[in-house]
């Protein structure tokens, strides 16, 4: 195997590639990301990191062993409604599923918006003749001739996936795959995805929404993976390449083009994964706000006791309105809010921005591609806080005079100056994020003062440090490689499989034999999973079991750790409801143990780490205070416009102390310190920013 390892990272602006040597340094590529065909944009980033090295690009991937892809890709395709044409077949009477969703939406009585439309059409729903009971009982039998005539239909109509949920059939799968082999014989080569071998779990929406995105990205990410997978073998790539996955691990490319819907959200859910490592670096605790600020959202996760924080309600869109994922997922929430995103004036005359973003085309004004709307971007570099030559290392020249044009033009329209207006901008983009925070932390039970914050993304410098000390939390940790956090994420991954079983009971009268038998399954299928796993022999495996509870008549679970592999006595149960009392009481403060606790779904998580995270340095960096290498005029809303120190992270060593107002500047991130506040570069290479003013 080689001795390099890359990871990849291709956003809606940014590629971004991480290269680690043989001799554990880390080496940072970024490009801006080329849609129509991924391979060029990561050939870009591959570039400009093999360049570092002093290496040509065969050579480097022909060195390297492994290589790990994180995409937007089936994200976007989703939320711009660009996946396959493709058909939802279901339980008679049951057509309208994914109509209802759950049933809501935000102000049930403002009808100035529609309730949403199904992920797939109403007219793209079918209902087959069959019915299995809630304990596996055939009620109808499978109506084979109308099945037949039904996907005879789908077929004229040249539908290009099926997705199959029933009713029930996690209980008796026997129609769902009966279902699945008439259409694999009559559509043959079509994509087909079946709800119990998905996500088989209680609530028929979410099973069948699940199943449904992940057959309509079946096509499109098939075609994707396997043209970029062609695309690195052409370029001399002949290592393992594996896929980073929802659940922060990543797993074989063929494995996540059979269930594409894991590719959702693959990106954004490695940056808790690096927050956790870069966290345990600094020895700054076990809980952490993760923020990573791209070019086109706002991503924030949460790393609480030293784990990641994980989720079924992932929604693709708001919440409602969206469509929900149904798999579980690292919790990551996104906003639109990131360096594309566009400053524009409502109907009502006040300044927004976002959630629309300028992309990588044509990108800011400041890119000079035809962009001709503000941006984030273009407020920060009219600010002074970027250096128009060394943006992106300087590999992207910007236009200052284009970003002052259309800051300008907004100032004329809202009645304020140009700096006034820059600021303004920066501080909606700070308010939205301050939200997006607010919702994943207070809202689930955490302190964000009791947490430091982990801030990645190219943008992330721009505004981080108001945005903690708002928050009240006092430290952050800003990694000199923050622009790629994601894939600085997939460094330290490990190789994460779930199986799932649903198997309903509660604390009053424990299903003992059924569960247990449920949780052998789950590990019966875990271990398949290690014994099939190419590459890993030697590696360390641990397994995690949990089980989705709440207390009776509550409508949501929580993620509740087993505290035993098996349920068998008593004792064993009482420890178990214990655990969720303790669960509940951490995120509502409340505990009820004269409820019964109900068990819904019982999960099993394995997680075999090829990759450990670089220990601790064995001692503190000495404190001295730098020269800047140079001044700048820079806007402060405290300080108005005067000359700014700018120092170079190049010139920079561990122990730098730096007192705001100053711009510290990396290749490919910049970090505005702003006036009272202060930062340090700390052993192990990285940027703590203390937020509580002087």
């Amino acid at each position: 195997m080689g001795g390099y390892r890359i990871s990849v990272d291709t956003g809606g602006t940014f590629t971004d590639m991480v290269v680690l040597d043989p001799a554990g340094r880390l080496h940072i590529g970024k490009a801006l990301t080329t849609p129509e065909r991924i391979f060029e944009g990561m050939a870009g980033a591959l570039g400009v990191a093999a360049g570092d090295l002093g290496m040509a690009v065969p050579d480097l991937l022909a060195q390297t062993g492994i290589l790990i892809y994180g995409t937007t890709r089936a994200t976007n395709a989703v939320v711009t409604k660009r996946t396959a044409k493709t058909a939802f077949l279901t339980t008679a009477g049951f057509k309208d599923t994914l109509t209802f969703k759950e049933g809501g939406k935000h102000g049930p009585h403002d009808y100035s918006y529609d309730y949403p439309d199904p992920y797939i059409p109403r007219r793209r729903s079918f209902e087959i003749a069959e019915r299995i009971g809630a304990e596996g009982e055939v009620v109808t039998p499978l109506d084979a001739a109308q099945a037949r005539a039904v996907i005879g239909t789908l077929r004229e109509r040249g539908f290009e996936a099926v997705a199959v949920s029933l009713l029930w059939s996690i209980a008796n799968p026997a129609h769902e795959l009966a279902l699945g082999a008439m259409i694999a014989e009559m559509m043959p080569g079509v994509p087909v995805t079946l709800s119990h071998q998905l996500v088989p779990i209680l609530r028929e929406y979410r099973r069948a929404s699940a199943t449904a995105i992940d057959a309509s990205l079946k096509p499109l990410m098939q075609k994707h993976l396997r043209e970029m997978a062609a695309d690195l073998r052409a370029a001399g790539f002949g290592g393992d390449l594996l896929v980073s996955t929802s659940v922060g691990g990543c797993q074989d490319v063929e494995d996540l083009i059979a269930r594409p819907i894991h590719t959702l959200k693959s990106g954004p859910a490695m940056a808790p994964v690096a927050g956790r490592a870069y966290a345990a670096v600094e020895r700054l605790g076990g809980n952490a706000i993760v923020c990573d600020t791209g070019g086109t959202t706002f991503d924030v996760g949460l790393v609480r006791d030293g784990g990641l924080v994980y989720t079924r309600d992932s929604w693709l869109g708001q919440r409602w309105l969206g469509d929900i994922v149904g798999t579980s997922t690292v919790d990551v929430r996104s906003i639109g809010a990131g360096g594309g995103s566009i400053a524009w004036v409502d109907a009502g005359g006040l300044l927004r921005v976002g959630p629309q973003s300028a992309g990588s085309v044509p990108g800011p004004a400041c890119y000079g591609r035809g962009g001709d709307v503000p941006t984030v971007t273009d407020a920060a570099l009219v600010l002074g806080y970027i250096d128009p030559d060394y943006f992106n290392g300087g590999r992207l020249q910007l236009d200052p005079a284009a970003a002052r044009r259309v800051i300008g033009r907004l100032a004329a329209e809202i009645g304020r100056t140009p700096d006034a207006t820059a600021a303004a901008i920066m501080t909606i983009a700070d308010e939205l994020m301050i939200k997006a925070i607010g919702e994943i932390t207070v809202n689930e039970g955490l302190n964000p003062r009791e947490s430091v914050v982990v801030a990645g993304g190219g943008a992330a410098g721009f505004n981080i440090m108001p945005i903690a000390r708002e928050l009240g939390c006092d430290t952050v940790i800003l990694p000199r490689l923050a622009s790629a956090l994601s894939a600085c994420g997939m460094q330290y991954s490990d190789i994460v499989f779930e199986a799932t079983r649903s198997r309903f009971t509660d604390s009053a009268s424990f299903d003992t034999a059924g569960v247990n038998r449920a949780l052998a399954e789950i590990e019966a299928e875990l271990a398949a999973f290690r014994r099939g796993l190419r590459g890993a022999d030697g590696a360390q495996a641990r397994i995690e079991l949990v089980v989705e509870a709440r207390y009776r008549a509550q409508v949501w679970e929580l993620d509740t750790p087993l505290p035993a592999a098996r349920i068998e006595t008593a004792a064993d149960i009482a420890a178990l409801a214990e655990a969720f009392h303790q669960a509940h009481e951490r995120v509502y403060a409340v505990r009820d143990e004269g409820s019964p606790v109900e068990f819904v779904n019982w999960k099993g998580r394995i997680a075999i780490g090829l990759f450990a995270p670089p220990p601790p340095p064995e001692a503190e960096a000495a404190p001295y205070d730098p020269p800047p290498d140079r001044r700048r005029d820079c806007f402060f809303t405290e300080t108005g416009r005067a000359a700014t120190p700018i120092f170079r992270g190049a010139t920079l060593h561990p122990g730098a102390r730096i007192a705001g107002p100053a711009i510290i500047e990396e290749p490919t991130t910049t970090i505005v310190v702003y006036p009272g506040l202060s930062a340090e570069l700390s052993a192990a290479g990285n940027y703590i920013l203390h937020c509580r003013a002087a």
